[in-house]
Parts: structure tokens; sequence; C-alpha cells
């Protein structure tokens, strides 16, 4: 069967991205000078995208699938964007007094007291607003490479202004960060220059046309994408003040025990519209060989990522970063991000089965593992305290979505459209 439409030019940026965030800290490290001078970028990187997907990736799904009904039904939906651009300014207003009330707090235990890593974050934040509009406008109209556009152009303009300030022998932490602030809009502006971003008029629009799920996405994709970046963040808040090149060294294993996940991506963009059409039209015996299928692929590059990760990650750590992990940390770290790989099929599975309360619920009761494991677990090894947290949390999760895929094949329930495109783009993860 051919690629569903759009794989190719997404699976595109995705790669763009990744490839382009390994090279940020790779040329922030030679800019800096060391692994401890670099810890509070790494750590505003992490709490970067641990929040802005987190809020705005429910706001991009319910917009891509109203505008994507509306396409459909031959509706104009610039009515529906004007409900959803006021709700995401709702959203980033809260967020961003959240942010300047929590500044001290934020400034001493990520930023080593730098309020300029504060506002940095700030402003990465509020970027990231326009970015999830336009992707959600771009992904609703079924115009992917504007899409790509918009992914790919934010990894590209923070390496190239990473390098220009390296190039400059510019040593202080805040350019750095302010990099990552502003890189989401050269992207959202050259589509919209390029009229990718056109959305015809139409009838009025109510607010459950935008709201259908939003409350149990928004929910679910905060603690699955604060999930995927917990450990780098943890390590910040429980490293000693002379730790802070641990936290550095951390960060580097969790970015390559994450190939597997970029991986991923590329396989659920590849099968998983396939599968959620089969559950679109009640075939309900395909649809669970089609999600055993996705769920081997799934196992294998969990494997072989896993493997990957103890016998090549300490020489890649060392001759890119120069710097030293042990192989069964790496394998650690790839083993939670494994179990995540799969808790997030099962979660996507369960949301075609229109069961998004209960995915909210699964990534909830992990998130609530990780804190109780990492505070519990009484390891004075930092790496291993945060590796069992995260294992642990990902076991939670996987655990809790089994259990609610298996209740909904049970229950014969029937998934509609919108709950079919909610899965197709459920991807709490961005890096």
């Amino acid at each position: 069967m051919p690629l569903p439409e759009g794989t190719i030019p997404v699976a595109i940026g995705l790669l763009i991205a990744g490839v382009a965030s390994y090279l940020f800290l790779k040329v922030g490290k030679e800019a800096l000078g060391s692994d401890e001078a670099l810890q509070p970028i790494t750590s505003l990187w992490v709490a970067t995208f641990a929040l802005a997907p987190g809020v705005f990736l429910p706001v991009e799904q319910e917009l891509a699938r109203a505008l994507a009904h509306r396409r459909a039904t031959g509706l104009g939906g610039k009515p529906v964007l004007r409900k959803v651009i006021v709700l995401a300014l709702i959203l980033a207003s809260i967020v961003a007094i959240g942010i300047i009330a929590a500044g001290p707090a934020l400034s001493g235990a990520f930023f080593s007291d730098d309020w300029v890593l504060v506002l940095a974050l700030l402003i990465a934040f509020l970027a990231y607003t326009p970015a999830h509009i336009a992707r959600g406008i771009a992904s609703g109209h079924g115009r992917f490479r504007a899409y790509s556009v918009v992914m790919a152009s934010d990894g590209v303009v923070r390496i190239a202004v990473c390098l220009v300030l390296a190039t400059a022998g510019v040593t202080a932490v805040g350019p750095y960060g302010l990099a990552i602030a502003f890189a989401p809009l050269p992207g959202v502006l050259w589509v919209k220059f390029r009229g990718h971003l056109k959305v015809d008029d139409g009838p009025p629009a109510e607010w459950g046309e935008v709201t259908q799920n939003l409350g149990w996405l928004l929910a679910g994709s905060m603690f699955a994408a604060g999930l995927v970046n917990a450990g780098p963040l943890a390590a910040t808040v429980l490293a000693e003040p002379d730790q802070k090149e641990l936290v550095t060294r951390f960060t580097y294993g969790v970015l390559l025990a994450r190939i597997p996940l970029f991986l991923f991506q590329a396989v659920q963009a590849a099968l998983l519209p396939r599968l959620s059409r089969l559950a679109a039209r009640n075939e309900i015996a395909e649809f669970r060989s089609g999600l055993k299928r996705l769920l081997k692929v799934v196992v294998v590059v969990a494997a072989i990522g896993t493997a990957g990760a103890y016998l090549l990650g300490p020489f890649v750590i060392e001759k890119f970063y120069d710097s030293e992990l042990s192989g069964s940390t790496l394998a650690v770290l790839a083993f939670g991000s494994a179990l995540y790989m799969l808790a997030l099929a099962l979660a996507q599975a369960v949301i075609a089965l229109r069961g998004h309360a209960l995915v909210a619920l699964g990534w909830a009761t992990a998130g609530v593992t990780f804190l109780l494991v990492t505070w519990l677990n009484g390891s004075d090894d930092l790496f291993r305290r945060v590796e069992i947290g995260l294992v642990s949390s990902s076991a939670a999760a996987l655990l809790a979505f089994a259990l609610a895929l298996r209740h909904r094949l049970a229950s014969g329930v029937e998934p509609s459209t919108h709950s079919v495109i909610d899965a197709i783009t459920d991807m709490p993860f961005e890096t």
C-alpha cells in the first residue's frame, strides 16, 4: 500500500529537526567550553520542549481536526481559526503568568540564577503559540510541505544562530538561550509569506467544534510531554552544586536514547493512519491485527535501540560530545524510551477508540509514578535514581494503556472520525 499523504515531507521535517538538535548541543558545548557551562542551556532546551508541546499540541490537534472536517464538507474554516486563536492566547497567557510568577525559583533551580534564560523560556513558550497554530492550519488543509517547513526550520534556525554566535566568540549563555526562544518564528513567517496559511471564510463556529476533547487531550499531552523530558529536569533538581556537568552528560544520554523514538515517529506516520482507518470502519478484527503488527515493529526498533545504546552508545558520546557515559546507563535510558514508545502506540489506539479520558488518566498515572519512585528511591547515584523513575513511569503508562485498550475492545465501542484524527496526530514528543 502507498504511504499515506504527507508521510514523506513530515518524516523529512522530523529528521532535520532531530539532527539539528544533536548539532545544537555539540556546537553549544564547543562555544561555552564545558559540560558544566552548557547545563543552563540544556535545562532551557528540555524545559521548552516539555512545556510548549504539552500545552499547544492539543490546540494544534483540535484545529487540524476541525479544519479537516470543514474541508471535507466544503466549508471554510476561518471562524474555527478565530476560535482557536482566542483559546491559544488564553492558554498562553495563563502559562506565561505562571512562568513569570515562578521566575525566581526557575532561575535558581534550572538556570544558575541567569534571568536572561527565564526570559528566553517565556519568549520560547510564546513563540510556539503561532508555530503550533500554523502547523494545525497546514495539517488541517493537507499542506504537509508547509507543516514540514515549520517543524524543520525551528531546528535549522536554532543551529544556524548558534553557529554564528560561536564563530563570533560569544561565551555568555544568554544569547544561546535566545536562539532557542526565537527559533520557531522564521518558519511561520516563511509559510505565511508563501500563502500556505490561507484559510477560507465560512459559516460561524461554535466552541464545541474546537473543544470536543480538548480538556482530556490537554491533560494527557502535558503529562506525556513532561514524562519524556522528565529525566534531565529531575537530574537538574536533584544534582548537587558541583554536579552540573553530570546533568549535561545525562542530557546527552537521553538525547541518544531518543533515536528509536525518531524511528518510531517515522513508522507510525506510515502505519497509524491505516490502523485508524480500520478503526473508523469498525473492522475490529483487522484493527487488532494491524495493531499487533505495529507493536511488533516497535518492539524490534526498541530492542535494536537498547542493544545499540549499550554497545555503541559510550563510543558515540565520547566521539561526538567528548564526554563519558557508561553502557549500562545508556541501555537503561534506551529501555525506558522503548517502554514509552510502546505506551504511546497503545495510547494512540485507545484514542482511536474514543478513550481520550483513559489516555489522560494513564499519562497522569505515569507522571505520579515518576515523582514517587524518584522521590522515594534512596540511591546515591544520581543517574540510577532518575533512570529507575523513568523506567517505572513508562512501565506504568504501558500497563495502564494495555488495560484501557483491552477494555475498549471488549466493550465493542465504535470509533468516530474525530477520534481517528486525534489518534493520528497525537505525538507529544518533540525535540
